[in-house]
């Protein structure tokens, strides 16, 4: 199990990075899909560290249910102002990905400072340092 939560912190922490990398570079569609898949993997190693684990794979749905509705609203495990990020990200995510439209520098800058505060905080919590 710590393991598991291990890597998936190491892919949270690389898609971060490459998030990062992406918005100095101009590239804002790839930043927004970056920084929610950075949450995304954030977020199941959240759930793995309170021994929440989905019947099957991890899918967006579920995680973003249980760690709304079980680590923030339940256990209050997070600060509330955390309740929309995944979501947030995944809405923006699929304007990049899905629809005809570009994601502007100041969405992407946004998704970046949002991811930053979320998996800072996720790391916190399980005494990991960045």
């Amino acid at each position: 199990m710590e393991h598991d939560i291990t890597i998936y912190l190491a892919k949270a922490t690389e898609s971060l990075l490459t998030a990062e990398s992406e918005f100095v570079n101009g590239r804002y569609n790839s930043c927004a899909n970056r920084c929610y898949y950075a949450c995304f993997q954030a977020a199941i190693a959240a759930l793995l560290r309170e021994g929440i684990r989905p019947r099957g794979q991890w899918s967006h749905a579920f995680v973003q249910a249980q760690l709304v509705g079980v680590l923030i609203n339940q256990r209050k495990r997070y600060d509330p102002q955390l309740r929309r990020v995944l979501s947030d990200n995944q809405t923006l995510r699929d304007q990049a990905d899905y629809r005809p439209e570009l994601v502007t520098a100041t969405q992407a800058g946004r998704a970046l400072r949002r991811s930053r505060l979320f998996i800072t905080a996720i790391r916190q919590r399980g005494g990991v340092a960045q």
